[in-house]
């Protein structure tokens, strides 16, 4: 099976090192075949679906932890610059789920001075704003054809 593993997002070599990694597959086929879970875990799939299409396009890309378990699926680090921070989320209708994701975003966007951030989703499509930081909600059908075209 082939996998990608990437690492926490940190200054410190050392703290990359210890912490763990997140796996993504190339075949999500064959990652449901040998996974371990009692239900279907869409939002997984997706995620994996969407380090994939990053993958093609970047080659440095990391996931983000703060102290207080906030985190951020992916940061997108291009020539020493991080320029991207995405979430990924299926299901965002739960009001404390959007909470939780929106806030990881925004302690990501501050901690690395982005004045924008990204959350995919199954259908949700907005924009937000909060403190002069912009939020797009976007479906992730819609993402993966506006990224395929660049």
């Amino acid at each position: 099976m082939y996998a990608f593993f990437i690492k926490k997002y940190s200054y410190s070599l050392k703290e990359q090192v210890l912490n763990p990694r997140k796996v993504y597959c190339i075949d999500t086929g064959l990652r449901n075949t040998v996974a371990f879970a009692f239900s279907e875990d869409y939002g997984r799939l997706v995620e994996n679906i969407v380090f994939m299409h990053l993958r093609r396009k970047y080659r440095d890309i990391y996931y983000w932890k703060n102290e207080k378990q906030k985190e951020v699926d992916f940061l997108v680090n291009e020539k020493n610059v991080l320029t991207q921070a995405v979430q990924v989320c299926w299901d965002i209708e739960s009001e404390m789920t959007r909470k939780r994701e929106t806030e990881g975003l925004l302690l990501a966007m501050d901690s690395f001075e982005l004045n924008e951030g990204l959350i995919l989703t199954e259908d949700v499509e907005e924009e937000i704003m909060v403190e002069n930081k912009k939020i797009i909600f976007m479906p992730v059908w819609k993402w993966l054809l506006v990224e395929g075209e660049t």
